[in-house]
């Protein structure tokens, strides 16, 4: 018996802010979701599967149009042909609340239901599996005291959304716990929800596979899904990717490069390390540059040259499509600060002012709020609404600091300093 056990597909996710992007491949990042469900189906019908679980949020959100239901329900169809049932519950990003526009499931398809956990007997394999939909967004309850006992003499599957405990990053929902789950006495744990692959146990198997698809710079690595297989008593399962575009954040210490002629070098470098035995997939990077070099001056001077050197570095890398989503840079100036601080001119006054809201959060945080609140009042709403998405999601080098933020405020702070410095041609990069 042999089966695929995938999650968080998140269908037609509307990956927002790529169109800022020049150059960017919009149409392959817009298709990767659906393109990557056909990959899975492609899994099933070569490997021969029994059945396919589907551990929530099948889709990202409420359909736009009935086109995104119709293109799911043909590849349940693929599968049906096939003779491969598929097995789905509703996570929260497609609870039955959330999802308002339907198209009639095919005869293969078995979605569990949100009022009570179901049981769905498959004689023929011995198998009876267990699941629970949610009726909302928003699950507080655990729903695995709801679950009914495994069906003795069957392969028993538990076919779950949850946050478990709650885990960084995730929200926490339908929260439970692994002694909970193995009052059950199931066999098997298809979890969704996490997005990163993790094996929670091994008896009983407890996995969370992961996200399909991976959709922006925070979901890096590989993704796809378990094929499991049980043979007698012995269980083997193996973690397949699927994606069609693998997200990776690089950084990359730029300390020892004084020249920009050197750059590109060392980026393709790190560049070819990233994606070696990918596969043929498109590879978005987010490229973060460290360290004190002279470079910084020259990028103070020609704002983008840097990113540029990059993303032609992507270009010589054989074997393997690139595509730099951004490049972030957390580069320091080589110029003697306590040098300049003696000084009684105006870099001197500069230094010596900076130096005194550093050690004055309270003076930082008013400072910036003042000085940006100027900037803010000019700006149209839309352009406000996008900055707060933005800042919201604000979670490295380079993001857009959160007002309130010390820590953030003082990188800009500091990154202002050395920017003004450079300008003013205190220090010559050597390019």
């Amino acid at each position: 018996m042999r089966f695929i056990h995938t999650a968080d597909l998140h269908i037609d996710s509307p990956l927002r802010g790529l169109s800022r992007y020049a150059g960017a491949p919009l149409e392959r990042l817009r298709g990767a979701t659906r393109r990557a469900l056909e990959r899975l189906v492609d899994l099933a019908l070569d490997e021969k599967v029994d059945f396919v679980l589907i551990a929530g949020d099948l889709y990202d959100r409420d359909w736009q149009d009935f086109h995104t239901g119709l293109f799911v329900r043909e590849q349940m169809v693929r599968l049906g042909r096939a003779g491969i049932g598929v097995f789905i519950v509703q996570g929260n990003h497609d609870a039955r609340g959330v999802i308002t526009r339907q198209v009639p499931w095919p005869d293969n398809v078995k979605l569990f239901s949100s009022r009570i956990a179901e049981t769905a007997h498959l004689a023929h394999l011995g198998v009876a599996i267990h699941g629970h939909s949610f009726a909302d967004r928003e699950v507080p309850e655990d729903l695995v005291p709801h679950y009914p006992p495994a069906v003795p003499g069957c392969f028993n599957i538990g076919l779950l959304h949850t946050s478990l405990t709650g885990i960084e990053g995730h929200d926490t929902y339908a929260p439970t716990t692994l002694a909970m789950l193995k009052s059950r006495g199931y066999d098997y744990w298809a979890l969704g929800h996490i997005h990163a692959r993790q094996v929670v146990c091994d008896v009983p198997r407890v996995v969370f596979p992961g996200n399909l698809q991976g959709r922006h710079a925070r979901e890096t690595g590989a993704k796809g899904c378990e094929l499991v297989t049980l043979e007698g008593a012995a269980l083997h399962s193996r973690f397949v990717p699927l994606d069609v575009v693998r997200w990776h954040q690089i950084e990359l210490n730029v300390q020892s490069v004084h020249r920009l002629d050197a750059l590109p070098g060392r980026v393709a470098q790190a560049l070819q390390a990233a994606v070696a035995d990918a596969g043929e997939v498109l590879h978005a990077v987010r490229l973060v540059l460290t360290g004190q070099t002279p470079l910084h001056a020259l990028e103070a001077r020609q704002p983008g040259t840097l990113a540029a050197a990059a993303q032609a570095a992507a270009q010589d890398v054989p074997g393997a499509e690139i595509w730099i989503e951004q490049v972030r840079l957390a580069l320091r100036s080589p110029i003697d600060r306590g040098q300049l601080a003696q000084g009684s001119d105006a870099l001197g006054e500069l230094v010596r002012w900076v130096d005194v809201l550093a050690d004055d959060a309270g003076a930082l945080d008013g400072f910036c709020r003042s000085t940006l609140a100027e900037v803010l009042d000019k700006l149209p709403p839309e352009v406000l609404a996008a900055l707060a998405h933005e800042t919201a999601a604000a979670s490295g080098p380079g993001e857009i600091p959160r007002l309130g933020d010390s820590a953030a405020l003082l990188d800009l702070l500091k990154d202002a300093e050395a920017t003004l410095l450079a300008r003013l041609n205190v220090s010559e990069a050597q390019a």
